[in-house]
C-alpha cells in the first residue's frame, strides 16, 4: 500500500512553488473554452514539473457538466438544522454509528489514543460523507477538479486542488482514473487532493486509513483531547474547518454527541 502522508512543511513548500497566483490560463463559464484552457494549463503544469503521462491524463479529460450543475445547485445547506438532519438521514447514521463504534472499538480506541478524537464525530463525518463507504461517487476525479479549476466561480481554490491531484497522480498515490464525488472528493470520508497531501495517512478507500486521516485533519486544526466539540466548545472550530456550511457543522456535532452516548 502506498503511503501518502507528507510533512506539513513540505506541503507548504509545494504550494509555494505551485502558487495559483501565477496561474495564467483563462477561466471560463461554459464548456466552450475548456479545450483551450487545458492547453494553456498543461503548459504551466509541465513547466512546474508535472510528468508527461499525468499531463496526458489531464488532456484526456472532458468538461464535467454534471459537476458544474452540482456546484450550482447546493441547496441543502440552506435548510434548517432539523430539515438538514432529516434529509441526510441522521437517525440512520446515529444508529449505524453506534453499532460501528462497538464492532470496531479497537480501531477507534487506537485513533483516540493517537489523535485525541473520539469515535462520535468521526463516525458522523463518515456516515454523512459516504453512508459509511457505500456512496463514494462515480465521477472522474481529475475531470471534476479540472473543470472547477477552469470555471471562473472558484478557479483559484480549485487550481490548488488540481495541482495537488496532478502531484498525487505523478507519485502513484492516486490513479488518473480515480473516481470520486462531484467536486473531486475521494475516499471513505471524502478528502480533496490538497488535504490528502497534508493529512492523508494511507489509501483513503480503506476505512481505517480514512478515519485516521480525518482524525489527523481535526487534530491539525486544533482538536484538543478531552475538550467538548459542541457549538461554543473548543473543538467545534476543528469541525468548522472540515466543512464551511454551518448547518453541516452543527449536524456533525449533534450526531457525534448522540453516537458517543449523549442525548
Amino acid at each position: 500500500m502506498l503511503r501518502i502522508a507528507f510533512a506539513f512543511s513540505a506541503t507548504v513548500a509545494l504550494f509555494a512553488s505551485l502558487s495559483p497566483h501565477a496561474h495564467a490560463a483563462q477561466c471560463g463559464s461554459s464548456a466552450a473554452g475548456y479545450e483551450s484552457w487545458k492547453q494553456q494549463f498543461a503548459g504551466e503544469a509541465r513547466a512546474k514539473g508535472i510528468g508527461a503521462s499525468t499531463i496526458q491524463a489531464l488532456m484526456a479529460t472532458n468538461y464535467a457538466q454534471a459537476t458544474i450543475n452540482a456546484d450550482r445547485g447546493q441547496r441543502s445547506f440552506s435548510l434548517s438544522l432539523d430539515q438538514f438532519l432529516a434529509k441526510r438521514g441522521a437517525t440512520t447514521i446515529v444508529a449505524r454509528g453506534r453499532k460501528l463504534k462497538q464492532s470496531q472499538a479497537a480501531l477507534f480506541a487506537s485513533i483516540q489514543s493517537r489523535y485525541g478524537v473520539p469515535p462520535g464525530p468521526l463516525l458522523a463525518i463518515w456516515g454523512m460523507e459516504t453512508g459509511f463507504g457505500s456512496q463514494r461517487g462515480n465521477q472522474n476525479m481529475l475531470a471534476s477538479i479540472a473543470t472547477l479549476a477552469y470555471d471562473c466561480r472558484r478557479s483559484a481554490y480549485f487550481t490548488e486542488h488540481l495541482y495537488a491531484a496532478l502531484q498525487l497522480i505523478d507519485r502513484g498515490a492516486l490513479s488518473a482514473g480515480q473516481r470520486g464525488s462531484m467536486h473531486g472528493e475521494v475516499g471513505q470520508t471524502q478528502f480533496m487532493p490538497k488535504a490528502i497531501l497534508a493529512y492523508g495517512t494511507g489509501n483513503l478507500e480503506n476505512s481505517a486509513n480514512a478515519l485516521m486521516s480525518t482524525a489527523n485533519f481535526l487534530k491539525a486544526h486544533g482538536w484538543r483531547a478531552g475538550a467538548g466539540y459542541q457549538p461554543g466548545e473548543p473543538n467545534f472550530a476543528a469541525i468548522q474547518a472540515w466543512n464551511a456550511a454551518g448547518v453541516y457543522q452543527k449536524a456533525i456535532a449533534l450526531m457525534g454527541r448522540q453516537i458517543d452516548g449523549g442525548e
